[in-house]
């Protein structure tokens, strides 16, 4: 499978998976297809090694198209886990100055 069918497989695998994904969406659809894209390779990749599955028999294969929204979704988790954290501390951070602002504001 040449690169440009990877990168068709990988946006189509990408934006399955975040169906897939139950919660709120914070990414933006150009990042999701990013990651639909490297998620479909990483996903290649893993099954290649790991599995010694050969997912690269053509693009209409089924488990080519399983192995990329696995790995998709499985990026996407990922991505939603540190995405999530990081956004928990900037919370926590602009609550407690609008709580501060608020106090000197009635002052």
């Amino acid at each position: 499978m040449g690169i440009i069918a990877w990168i068709v497989l990988g946006l189509v695998a990408g934006l399955i998976a975040n169906m897939l994904i139950p919660g709120r969406r914070s990414q933006g659809l150009i990042l999701t297809c990013v990651i639909g894209v490297v998620g479909a390779l990483a996903g290649g990749w893993v099954a290649t090694r790991v599995f010694h599955v050969h997912t690269l028999n053509g693009f209409f294969n089924l488990s080519t198209w399983l192995t990329a929204i696995v790995g998709a979704a499985v990026l996407l988790l990922i991505f939603h886990l540190i995405n999530e954290r990081s956004g928990a501390s900037r919370r926590s951070t602009r609550s407690r100055r609008s709580t501060r602002s608020r106090m000197f504001a009635r002052r």
